[in-house]
This record gives C-alpha cells, sequence and structure tokens, in this order.
C-alpha cells in the first residue's frame, strides 16, 4: 500500500485535473463552480436549491441583455447607414418613415440600456455568489434576490414593442433598477454590539454625504440629461421634418417653372437631414441621455442606502457602520480620510460645499 500522504497528493491532484477539464469544456461566461464548504453548518436544501435556481435565471439574463444589447448596437450602426443612403440618395418618403422610426426606438439608447443591465446583473450573480460561500442562506434572502431580479427585469426590459421605456419623457427621473430597502436584519460584526460601528459624528457625516449628493452630484446628471433629452427632441423632430422637405423639393425637380428652387431644396434640405440624423444617432445622443439618467440613479441608491440606515433606530439592524463608511468611500472614489474632508468642508460656516461628492464620474 501507498503512504497516506502519497495517497492525498494523487486525489488532491486528480481533483485538480477533474476541475480543470470542466472549466475547459464550459461555454457559460459565468464560473459557477463552488469550492466545497468547509464549515460545519448545513443549508436547508430547499434555500440552496431555490438560490441555484435565481442564480442561474441571472446568469441567463446577463447572456440575453448582452447579446440582444449587441444586436441593437448593430442596428444603430445600420439604420444610421440606411437612412443616410436614402437620404442622399433620393430623399424619399421612405426615408422619412425610417427616420421615424429610428427617432422613436432610439437604438443607442437602447443599446446603453442593456449595458447596464448586463452589469447590473452581473453584479447580483456576484451577491448570490458570495452569499453562498461565506453563510448559511435563508428564505428572507432568497425573497430579497428574487426581487432584485424583477426590480432589474422592470427597470430594464427585454422585449421592444409594448414594454419599451419611454425615449421622451415629459420630465427626468433618475433611473430606479432596486426593490423597495427591505427591512434589515442586524448583521452585527465580531460580536460587538453596543453601537455596532456607529456613532454621532458617523452620522452625521452620513447626513452631509446624502446633501452633497443630492445638491450637487444628481442634481448636476439631472440638469444635463434635461439638456440632452431637449437637444435629442429637437434632432428628432428636425430630421424627419428636413426628409420631408427634401421628399418635396424632389417632386418638382424637372419642372419648367419649379426646377430651380426645388433642386436647391431638394439638395439643402436632404443635406441637413443627413447631418441632423448623423449627429442625433451617430453622435448616440440618446445614449448620453440613458447615461446621464443612470448616473442620477447611482445616486438616488446611495441616498436611499444611507438614509435607510439612519432611520432604523436599532442600531444592531443597522449596517456595521465602519463597513458601510468604507463601502460609501468606495463608491465614491474616495479615501476615507477624503470623505471626512468633503463633510468637514460641507459643514464649514455651515456654507454648502462646491465639491462634487463623487471622483469617479
Amino acid at each position: 500500500m501507498l503512504p497516506t500522504r502519497v495517497m492525498e497528493e494523487l486525489d488532491f491532484r486528480s481533483s485538480g485535473y477533474i476541475a480543470t477539464q470542466i472549466d475547459k469544456h464550459s461555454n457559460s461566461p459565468i464560473n459557477i463552480n463552488f469550492p466545497t464548504r468547509n464549515d460545519t453548518n448545513i443549508a436547508d436544501p430547499i434555500v440552496m436549491a431555490k438560490l441555484y435556481a435565481i442564480m442561474e435565471a441571472v446568469a441567463d439574463r446577463v447572456e440575453m441583455h448582452k447579446n440582444i444589447g449587441e444586436q441593437r448596437n448593430n442596428w444603430n450602426s445600420l439604420l444610421l447607414t440606411t437612412v443616410n443612403a436614402i437620404t442622399l440618395a433620393a430623399a424619399t418618403m421612405a426615408a422619412t418613415a425610417m427616420m421615424l422610426i429610428m427617432n422613436k426606438i432610439q437604438p443607442s439608447q437602447l443599446a446603453e440600456e442593456q449595458r447596464n443591465a448586463a452589469r447590473l446583473f452581473k453584479q447580483l450573480h456576484g451577491q448570490i455568489q458570495t452569499t453562498i460561500k461565506i453563510g448559511t442562506p435563508t428564505m428572507a434572502e432568497v425573497t430579497e434576490f428574487m426581487d432584485k431580479v424583477l426590480a432589474l427585469d422592470k427597470a430594464y426590459p427585454l422585449p421592444l414593442l409594448g414594454a419599451m421605456l419611454e425615449k421622451f419623457p415629459s420630465t427626468v427621473e433618475p433611473a430606479v433598477w432596486w426593490p423597495q430597502q427591505p427591512k434589515r436584519q442586524g448583521k452585527v460584526l465580531d460580536g460587538r454590539i453596543n453601537r455596532n460601528g456607529w456613532n454621532g459624528k458617523l452620522e452625521e457625516e452620513m447626513r452631509e454625504i446624502v446633501g452633497v449628493l443630492k445638491r450637487k452630484d444628481k442634481a448636476d446628471y439631472l440638469r444635463l440629461g434635461e439638456k440632452a433629452l431637449k437637444i435629442n427632441k429637437v434632432l428628432a423632430i428636425s430630421g424627419p421634418l428636413l426628409t420631408g422637405l427634401a421628399a418635396v423639393g424632389s417632386v418638382f425637380v424637372g419642372s419648367p417653372s419649379h426646377g430651380s428652387w426645388a433642386t436647391v431644396l431638394g439638395c439643402v434640405a436632404g443635406a441637413l437631414a443627413s447631418v441632423v440624423n448623423t449627429f442625433e444617432h451617430g453622435g448616440q445622443v440618446g445614449m448620453v441621455f440613458e447615461m446621464y439618467r443612470s448616473n442620477a440613479g447611482f445616486f438616488s441608491l446611495m441616498e436611499e442606502s444611507i438614509e435607510s440606515n439612519l432611520k432604523e433606530r436599532d442600531f444592531e439592524r443597522r449596517d456595521n457602520g465602519e463597513l458601510f463608511e468604507m463601502k460609501v468611500a468606495l463608491q465614491l472614489g474616495r479615501s476615507l480620510s477624503q470623505l471626512k474632508d468633503l463633510t468637514d468642508a460641507s459643514s464649514i460656516n455651515g456654507e454648502a460645499t462646491e465639491e462634487f461628492a463623487s471622483k469617479l464620474f
């Protein structure tokens, strides 16, 4: 018989080889192989099965949004080329109709929506993986993840017809892709009960950050979003109108009484329509609007998360204060000292700071 140490080494190499072969033949964009848990806690099989089912659905949605996003981005390039070719060639009513459809669905904005959705679903997939690896999942967490999946489905719908987001809303609102904040269940770290890492200074710091986010970051992106929306509306109306004028001019080309002005009208209007259409869709104004809306949504989520913790009077039900402060700093692209400098500056002499909270975007 072989020595015990040799047998263990052979078993280890064999298991590593099998795992390598599985990875080589896997077509999934996300690695769903998990290391064996060494803890002695045994999770409920039904809960685990449900979590795995949700995780598989999330992985499938990542792939769906990624593929559809690429497809719709291709639509943008294809439609833009087609519309310009038709406009410059004849400026016919067919080009006008295609331009109206393109302006209605805003392919560049659709592509940006799918890119955001794929990123957020990947993030959610990672959260589920972490929950499975480091703890014993509960039914409350299953419900929470289900709500997050459905909220993302609602915020970024896959169907084009019937469920498409409004491309020209009357007012600009931040994107919302998260469910209502659930009641907190108190994740106390290292047995520290007391105030769970919170103190009066930290609470005041978080309130100052919320104020800066509302006053500067979110307000600025909503303002930029309104400008992008107005520009997009003007371009969406001007393009078909100019194309229609070019089509009318082309009808009278060759007429003895209207030949000269008809030619000028057709050429000028057709050229302007091509410029307008290229600026709108080639410049991806719809995508820019969606980006601003999404950024405003990111800051809204931060505000809601901070306020949710501050409103909870039971400190044990809050997120751990030290960990939460670090997460906020990372989300804003700041160090802990820079975060404190921001809140200190915002409260000097009672005057609002002109500095933005986020250093990332």
